[in-house]
């Protein structure tokens, strides 16, 4: 699993993604089998016989999910949006949600071996295992039917949907990103602290140079915050986290985009492990270099994913590298202890002033999504609720919650969020999601990214330029006015600096469950997640040595045979994608 370097990414899409969920059932082979013919009967169910293309069924039905994402504010659909959806469709999800952070791997994996699946699935990077499994039915027909608002959102877009060049149907609806998205925040790059930015003066931070300077400056005059030990940065590698704060930042700063383990080269599409490039040894040097003058954190591939959040909600963290949904459990702590000055900023560093952060640089319509399984005995009810949640109704309600509670209209027919509503919703997040359910469902169905409007001139997000600022904190906005700036975003480089990327989200590409890749990237990311965390806390005499020998491990592991298998699906992908012959 890899999750995006940007806030569009994950501040709201992975908060959403990580609030979906599914419930394996005890489904044994007969009723798989029958399940599978209902969803091919279905999809093949005539114009005529199919009144309930136009009407609604709301008769109570129970659907199980599994999500490969913990769900900390999951209510059992009790929260005040989960009621009104259940109420306008009859549908209720039981969930169940993937324990800690494996991404659902582990979970998945024993679910295409036995065949007992939950009637729909978010499996993130693991569709391929119960695609090849025989798991997952094609939504092709059933959305042309049945999910009007489905085509609607995804409009010219539909292609993007097809599994692969070689197998075009369509088993998994994307819902982890916005379409259209339009990215007014960043909740990337690098952090710091409003209060060490104040008092230094809010320092120039373009790079790892001027980021390491605002560290060492301020920890020398307070090596202390409130008794403890102040800690100038630290890096979460708890299980796959370690490619959010450790890894990515790697490709960040060294002016690649966000393509999963891999570089793409943008001419020949040629793919290699992204650690490979030169210019991201140079900054494992850099955290090396961090390491061996005492500020990075000596404890951080040793901490657990709750040691790191416990730390960031302490107070004594100046610096961070990472992704707001990332560390925001520890930053709401803040909040909510009135310690607005200890949140962070966010900046596009790089590694020296040649490289240009591609954080916003789209990859198009193409992001995890939910698939209904063969489990499933009404695959056509099932397209329907996810299409409802795709209507206006549906996305305005996910979004902005119930008028009158959660927004008002005014005279001029614009949603608004009262200021009570919204200090609830900034100071006390978990809390008023677990509540109002507000950001929860997001993700369960295709839905319009930031700064797209619907029929009425309202944005279908509360994410716009107004909204946002008026959710910052006085610290915040005093940052910002400091560094010229109305938002974070305002202090990256914009999408309309890069071209749409051709090839999409390759963290999202399905890769061979057969032969031998499986066997070889399982190897590389051991190989990975081993020998970074080792150059890094190297001496630096010897850094050259351990990070050479890295490369070759790979390369012994079998990489460039897995590069090369990685590259023809890149092709494939781009071919499919834009009619390229390749």
């Amino acid at each position: 699993m890899k999750s995006k370097s940007i806030k569009t990414a994950f501040t709201l899409m992975l908060m959403s993604s990580m609030l979906i969920a599914g419930c394996g059932g005890n489904n044994n082979a007969d009723s798989n089998k029958n399940a599978a013919n209902t969803g091919n009967n279905s999809s093949t169910a005539t114009a005529t016989d199919s009144a309930a293309n136009t009407t609604a069924d709301t008769s109570p039905v129970t659907f199980s999910f599994f999500g490969a994402d913990a769900s900390p504010n999951w209510n059992k659909m009790q929260d005040e949006v989960g009621k009104v959806i259940t109420e306008k469709t009859g549908v209720t999800l039981n969930a169940e949600y993937d324990v800690g952070s494996g991404g659902g791997e582990q979970k998945i994996s024993l679910m295409a071996a036995s065949g007992d699946v939950p009637d729909l699935i978010f499996p993130k990077a693991n569709l391929s295992k119960l695609v090849d499994a025989g798991l997952i039915i094609d939504m092709t027909d059933l959305i042309d039917k049945y999910a009007p608002n489905l085509k609607k959102v995804y409009g010219d877009n539909m292609k993007r949907l097809k599994y692969s060049k070689d197998d075009q149907k369509i088993y998994s609806i994307p819902t982890n990103a916005g379409v259209d998205q339009q990215s007014f925040d960043a909740g990337g790059g690098f952090e710091i602290q409003q209060r060490v930015l104040k008092e230094l003066g809010y320092p120039q931070v373009k790079t790892v140079q001027d980021y390491e300077k605002v560290l060492k400056d301020y920890v020398a005059k307070h090596p202390e915050t409130d008794g403890q030990p102040t800690i100038p940065l630290t890096l979460n590698a708890d299980d796959w986290k370690i490619m959010i704060t450790v890894t990515n930042p790697a490709f960040i700063t060294t002016g690649a985009p966000d393509d999963g383990e891999y570089y793409v080269d943008p001419t020949t599409y040629a793919a290699q492990l992204h650690y490979k490039r030169p210019a991201e040894k140079e900054y494992f040097r850099w955290l090396n270099h961090m390491y061996s003058e005492g500020l990075l954190d000596k404890d951080t591939f040793v901490q657990k994913d709750d040691q790191y959040k416990a730390k960031v909600a302490s107070g004594r963290v100046l610096g961070l590298i990472s992704q707001e949904w990332e560390y925001q459990d520890g930053e709401n702590a803040l909040k909510a202890a009135g310690k607005d000055e200890y949140t962070y900023a966010h900046f596009p560093v790089t590694l020296t002033d040649e490289y240009k952060d591609h954080s916003f640089q789209s990859a198009g319509v193409d992001a995890s999504g939910i698939s209904i399984t063969t489990a499933c005995k009404d695959p056509v009810r099932a397209i329907k609720f996810l299409d409802w949640l795709a209507s206006d109704e549906g996305q305005v309600l996910m979004n902005w919650g119930i008028e009158g509670k959660q927004y008002t209209v005014n005279a001029d027919g614009k949603r608004e969020i009262p200021a009570d509503v919204q200090k609830k919703k900034t100071d006390d997040a978990n809390n008023f999601a677990k509540e109002t359910g507000i950001g929860l469902y997001t993700a369960l169905t295709a839905h319009y990214g930031d700064g797209v409007k619907d029929s009425t001139g309202n944005y279908y997000t509360t994410n716009f330029p107004e909204q946002i600022v008026a959710a910052y904190s006085d610290a915040e906005k005093e940052t910002l006015k400091a560094y010229k700036a109305t938002t974070w975003k305002d202090l990256f480089p914009k999408e309309s600096d890069f071209p749409v990327k051709e090839w999409g989200a390759l963290y999202n590409m399905p890769t061979p469950t057969d032969g031998d890749y499986q066997v070889t990237f399982k190897k590389t990311q051991d190989i990975i997640r081993k020998r970074i965390p080792e150059a890094i806390l190297s001496k630096p005499a010897d850094f050259d040595k351990v990070y050479d020998a890295f490369i070759a491990e790979l390369n012994k592991a079998g990489a460039e045979k897995m590069e090369a298998e990685y590259t023809d699906l890149v092709k494939a992908r781009v071919s499919l994608w834009t009619g390229k012959d390749l």
